[in-house]
């Protein structure tokens, strides 16, 4: 799963960066959010394959806090990516006229930067917080399928959801494998 997440993922963003007629602001977004999925997957999965391996659970503090840190960065970076796609889908709907003004080059470049910002400064130390305060006892096996249902999973059908059902990503994908239609 980790394999299909990295490589499907990686495809997404090598078909969008090499096909100029996905130079587009929606595009640059679904670029963002696949490079945010690869590195939220790779910030757990390759510690816990570890983990399986070795049968340790063990982490040491530094290492906990390091991947605590990188995590919530990025699962709330994915967040707040949607909720800028979602924008841009609003104007493209709501403002079709207006839409090549609106979403041009700069304002999608500050709003991918302005994303990784308010990650960093508003959602941390909340998060971190959070995670590291006592937690309520519940059950350890339901609490293991749900993380690996929003760790493993989710980023795993991202590029399905969002790119590869779509036709100017299959086409992109055609040309750039040189297949015939």
């Amino acid at each position: 799963m980790y394999l299909v997440t990295v490589s499907g993922n990686l495809l997404i963003v090598l078909v969008i960066l090499s096909d100029a007629h996905l130079h587009t602001p929606m595009y640059f977004f679904l670029s963002n959010l696949s490079l945010v999925d690869i590195c939220f997957t790779s910030t757990t999965i390759p510690k816990m394959l570890a983990n399986i391996q070795t049968q340790s659970r063990a982490i040491s503090y530094a290492g906990c806090l390091t991947q605590m840190f990188f995590f919530i960065l990025l699962s709330v970076l994915d967040d707040v990516l949607l909720a800028v796609m979602a924008y841009d889908r609003f104007v493209a709907i709501c403002h079709p006229l207006h839409y090549t003004v609106i979403m041009n080059r700069w304002l999608c470049v500050r709003l991918v930067l302005i994303c990784w910002l308010s990650v960093v400064s508003l959602f941390y130390c909340t998060g971190l917080g959070v995670y590291l305060s006592s937690a309520i006892s519940q059950n350890p096996s339901s609490i293991a399928a749900a993380s690996v249902m929003y760790t493993v999973v989710t980023p795993m059908l991202n590029p399905f959801i969002y790119s590869l059902r779509n036709a100017d990503i299959k086409r992109a994908l055609t040309r750039s494998l040189g297949w015939k239609s």
